[in-house]
């Protein structure tokens, strides 16, 4: 018997995360026997980079414009198959696959995916628990499970100044937007420190942004840090360690606030009841609890 045809094909895909979700498209019923999952992406043209490749595959495969990083996963396979384009020829193939596996993150309010090409490889596509996939109890391709195994987070660090500002038996505080890690929860108002900015300009310009109002920035109350692993607002899985520099601070008296930024991580802010945020009422982030503990 002469030797099988050989064929290589070089692959891009992307490991797309949101918290406890990744994104999968479902094979073609004429690609795989059954029920089976994939990363989306797919194969490279001549002279395209890999990381245009996984952004034109994954639109196709699912509707949603991506991002990709820098790093990937290598993973490479031989077997031998019958020819995978459903054109009915049952002829042996040695089959090289070589797959480049990146990091990839989609917008937080980008649409439910959805198949957009026609009579492609993939038939549908959907958020899936990470759990199911790693557990066995959906249905993937053996190396989707071990390119998520080898997926880190990407690591951020982040310096920010945040602002206690009291009045009598209130606190000042903003409400985290749908952008936010912690949307919903009240927090500090305040944010990151530019690169060669002092902080105590950074909190100004930061009150002035989410507040409306200008303050005068007082003495450090205290360091507090939060590590977290959680989809960050632009929709990338990170390794989130928060670094606030909390500082005392002073409105005036009769001030109102409101947030004037658009789009950002605020979305409100109000005078909030100390009584509130002691009794649970009203839900704070750990910072919050931090500033008025160390207070004077």
């Amino acid at each position: 018997m002469p030797d099988p045809p050989r064929r290589q094909r070089v692959a891009a895909y992307a490991v797309i995360l949101r918290d406890d979700q990744i994104l999968l498209s479902r094979l073609a019923p004429y690609l795989v026997p059954g029920e089976q999952w994939t990363l989306p992406g797919g194969g490279i043209d001549f002279g395209e980079d890999p990381r245009d490749a996984v952004v034109r595959e994954v639109h196709e495969e699912t509707g949603l414009d991506v991002e990709v990083g820098d790093r990937a996963w290598i993973d490479s396979a031989r077997r031998y198959a019958s020819t995978p384009d459903g054109s009915g020829d049952d002829s042996p193939l040695d089959m090289h696959s070589v797959r480049m596996v990146f990091e990839g993150w989609a917008p937080v309010d980008a649409p439910e995916p959805r198949v957009i090409e026609e009579d492609g490889s993939t038939v549908d596509a959907r958020w899936v628990p990470v759990a199911a996939v790693l557990d066995g109890s959906w249905p993937v391709a053996a190396w989707v499970r071990a390119a998520i195994e080898e997926h880190e987070a990407t690591r951020v660090q982040r310096l920010a100044a945040k602002a206690l500002v009291r009045r009598g038996d209130e606190v000042l505080l903003t409400r985290l937007s749908r952008y936010a890690v912690e949307a919903g929860q009240w927090t500090l108002p305040g944010g990151g420190v530019d690169h060669g900015e002092r902080p105590a300009a950074a909190l100004a310009r930061e009150l002035l942004e989410e507040t409306g109002l200008v303050a005068e920035v007082g003495e450090l109350v205290g360091v507090h840090d939060l590590h977290l692993t959680g989809t960050a607002p632009n929709g990338r899985h990170e390794d989130f360690h928060a670094v606030n520099l909390v500082f005392l601070a002073e409105v005036p008296a009769d001030a109102e606030p409101a947030v004037l930024e658009i789009g950002g991580t605020t979305d409100d802010v109000q005078w909030i009841p100390l009584a509130d945020v002691s009794s649970g009422v009203v839900e704070v982030t750990e910072v919050v609890r931090f500033a008025l503990a160390s207070a004077p």
